[in-house]
């Protein structure tokens, strides 16, 4: 009990409150106290309820507050005895009652300032069921229920937008990215500029290459057309195949039946569907009404708790067995003349059964018929793209010829259009490119002028804010619309409590007094409360300076510390760098000679030597290798000449030997023959 009235003391003198309680004031105040402190706590939630208390009855004070209470869902604890104890306690101003309601309120201010708010529309006005009766009523009433549907759903996309929406920052953040990336790209195509204009004709290969990507483009295009189109001829050759399917089933069904049997069968399925109209979709469109509404009662009702769930638990288990005893009862009670009627109820609900056995297997053959004729036209259309073809006959044959005729004058016209199309798709996309170049230089311009101003990224920023502003502009305008035609309807109401409040005007007039007593006592508390607010200004003004002053001897103490520590590291360097050296010149001026070469100007004198004797001997091998270049070079060339005589030697050899194994030549007078 102390944690709450702390918790309750806490908020009343924060914002928007600010009553300057503490514990032993609070719990001091008068019942009459307490109620209008609630009051004022329920007006804080709901504005219609900021009123004194004393200007109204305490019935009338108790009934308004219990009924914003059952809006808000305010469970009180308890049973039923305590529920009327708990209106006794309010209407008396009683702090075991008032002060866990207070303590309810201000632990969800805002969700339930965004209730009221939200029931003030959506509070569903009862009418009675004979007024309903009449059609103007009835009317009203169900634009009534349309407009509050529409006003949930546009509530609903309000607070998507609000959650959804772009902050300031992550839009700066955006723009600094994108101008990171900027810069990147920028950087890249200078390089590849760079490397480009070293190679000849640059300027024709680009706009080569422009020309490459926009065809690439442009093929892409007609070829995504043209799978559009096929598509489109594939499924109406379907719709086509399953017409021609009917429609020879439709030929068979006539001509090998008679006028009897086709009345028959249209008597069986009038009755068929007759029995689903009437008896079979009415109990299950009732079933799915009943289940409908208990889920939406379920749906309205508040979060339930395990202390509910238990209360419910036992509530049908004392149904339950209420029901058994009825049932007992009914048996002890059972007179054998029902007998008759039983019997024949029981046949009765068998035949009933069966019929709605039968029914559903009906119903499930007709869907796997369904499914089955669906698998024939795929397997026709499968056939069909596999080259398969069906047999036509001289009149299907004939109809087919017209249809291609007509097919064929279509896609002639469909081709020219398409051709119109494409070359109008390629001024449009010139157009476009032409209007993009323009737009680019002119955002360049813009980023440039904004850059020198200062406000890189505002137009970006502009746009996407201007854009946010109107989304959410359409939103407040639908809104408004709907608020104001529920508006209208609440006025009519207004109307009659205005009535009321008029019938009340002499009892109003006693209490005037009583306010200027009031708005008196009301400007002197204010008046107070400005020399408290100037006292309490003066003192935050001087503590701000005291708190400036400090913060500014504090960060110099800092920058002369840093100054400290950076000429400590300076002095520690340059000491190392001067023990450095007196070691150096102390090994330089040592007599011993195992000193004098660790000094770093023996060593580096002693490297410098070894790499002069290094050039000289490099220089020497140079000029030998100068001076053998150009005899090993003929060397070099008589080897090679020598490698193609041999080369033309051995294919000499090799086709001698050919001729020898396909014949013998033999000259006789002057003439050549060959003897195989």
């Amino acid at each position: 009990m102390g944690d709450q009235m702390q918790f309750i003391v806490e908020k009343l003198n924060q914002e928007p409150f600010r009553k300057n309680y503490n514990l032993i004031s609070f719990d001091s105040l008068e019942p009459l106290q307490l109620l209008q402190l609630l009051s004022d706590v329920l007006g804080e939630i709901d504005p219609k309820h900021a009123v004194d208390i004393r200007e109204e009855l305490p019935e009338q004070t108790a009934k308004r507050m219990l009924n914003l209470l059952g809006i808000l869902k305010y469970k009180p604890p308890g049973t039923v005895s305590d529920l009327s104890a708990f209106r006794q306690g309010l209407v008396t101003g009683s702090k075991a009652v008032i002060h866990p309601v207070l303590h309810w309120l201000l632990q969800r201010t805002n969700e339930l300032r965004t209730r009221a708010y939200l029931a003030r529309f959506l509070v569903k006005l009862e009418v009675p069921a004979e007024f309903l009766q009449d059609d103007t009523v009835a009317d009203f009433n169900k634009q009534y229920e349309e407009l509050m549907e529409a006003f949930k759903n546009l509530h609903k996309e309000h607070e998507q937008l609000k959650i959804s929406g772009l902050s300031t920052a992550e839009i700066r953040r955006d723009i600094s990215a994108m101008e990171e990336e900027k810069d990147q790209l920028a950087k890249r195509v200078e390089r590849l500029k760079k490397r480009v204009e070293t190679v000849q004709n640059h300027q024709r290969m680009l706009e080569i290459a422009r020309q490459l990507r926009l065809e690439k483009e442009r093929e892409e295009s007609l070829a995504q057309q043209k799978q559009e189109q096929k598509s489109q001829l594939f499924h109406s050759e379907q719709r086509l195949q399953r017409a021609q399917v009917q429609l020879k089933e439709m030929q068979n069904m006539v001509a090998d039946s008679k006028p009897e049997s086709l009345m028959k069968k249209l008597e069986e399925e009038i009755n068929f569907n007759s029995y689903l109209v009437n008896e079979k979709i009415p109990r299950e469109m009732e079933s799915k009404k009943t289940s409908v509404y208990f889920l939406q009662k379920l749906v309205a009702e508040p979060a339930m708790t395990r202390a509910d769930l238990t209360a419910l638990e036992s509530e049908i288990e004392e149904v339950t067995a209420q029901m058994n005893q009825l049932i007992e009862k009914r048996i002890i009670t059972y007179e054998p003349t029902d007998s008759k009627f039983s019997m024949y109820r029981q046949q009765a609900s068998i035949i009933s059964r069966k019929k709605e056995a039968k029914a559903e297997e009906l119903q499930a053959a007709k869907e796997e018929m369904s499914s089955l004729e669906k698998q024939v036209e795929q397997k026709n259309s499968q056939a069909h793209e596999l080259g398969g073809s069906e047999v036509l006959t001289e009149d299907e044959f004939k109809q087919y010829v017209s249809k291609l005729r007509s097919k064929n004058t279509l896609y002639k016209r469909k081709r020219q259009e398409v051709a119109e199309i494409t070359a109008e798709f390629g001024i449009l996309q010139r157009t476009e490119e032409l209007l993009r170049q323009r737009h680019e230089a002119t955002q360049q311009q813009l980023q440039a002028i904004e850059e020198k101003k200062g406000i890189s990224g505002y137009s970006y920023t502009q746009e996407e804010l201007e854009r946010v502003s109107a989304v959410k502009s359409e939103m407040d305008e639908v809104k408004g619309q709907t608020l104001d035609n529920m508006s209208e309807m609440v006025k009519k109401l207004n109307a009659m409590v205005a009535e009321k409040k008029a019938s009340l005007a002499p009892v109003i007039k006693e209490l005037r007094q009583l306010r200027q007593n009031c708005q008196e006592l009301t400007q002197e508390c204010d008046e107070k409360k400005i020399q408290y607010d100037s006292c309490a200004a003066g003192l935050e003004t001087n503590r701000s300076a005291l708190e400036q002053e400090v913060k500014g001897l504090l960060e110099e103490c800092a920058q002369e510390e840093s100054n400290y520590r950076y000429i400590n590291c300076m002095k520690r360097s340059l000491e190392i760098q001067l023990q450095r050296a007196k070691e150096e010149m102390k090994a330089y001026v040592s007599p011993d000679p195992q000193e004098r070469r660790r000094a770093v100007r023996e060593q580096y004198t002693r490297i410098i030597l070894e790499q002069e004797n290094l050039g000289k001997k490099l220089r020497e091998k140079q000029k030998v290798v100068r001076e053998s270049h150009g005899p090993n070079m003929k060397q070099m060339k008589m080897w090679q000449d020598f490698e193609k005589l041999m080369e033309c030697k051995r294919e000499c050899f090799l086709k001698q030997q050919n001729q020898a194994a396909i014949g013998q030549i033999i000259q006789e007078g002057g003439k050549d023959r060959l003897v195989l």
